[in-house]
């Protein structure tokens, strides 16, 4: 990529604006976030990744867990679906295939 060099006026409140032909040469739209780092002297911008996040309460969680509880013998009915139950004892776990 070919080095682009535009001198920026920063503004009194520390703003700065990118010409929309760096902009649009680097894909960013009117709602980028950019991450600035400070590095030898220099202020380098990269596009940054924002990932979003949820907070739940502690309440709300343990409603979560309490809903994924198994209800009497639904474990069991799931294990022996799967094959994957245990025996009872004496008799012997049946083979596959």
């Amino acid at each position: 990529m070919a080095k682009k060099k535009e001198n920026l006026f920063v503004s009194s409140k520390g703003q700065i604006t990118l010409p929309a032909a760096m902009r649009q040469a680097l894909g960013l739209d009117g709602n980028a976030i950019v991450t600035a780092e400070q590095r030898d002297g220099r202020i380098v911008l990269t596009l940054a990744m924002v990932v979003e996040t949820e907070v739940w309460s502690d309440a709300e969680v343990r409603q979560w867990a309490r809903a994924d509880e198994f209800q009497p013998g639904e474990r069991e009915a799931l294990l022996v679906r799967a094959d994957l139950h245990e025996p009872a004892r004496g008799q012997r776990r049946k083979r596959r295939g």
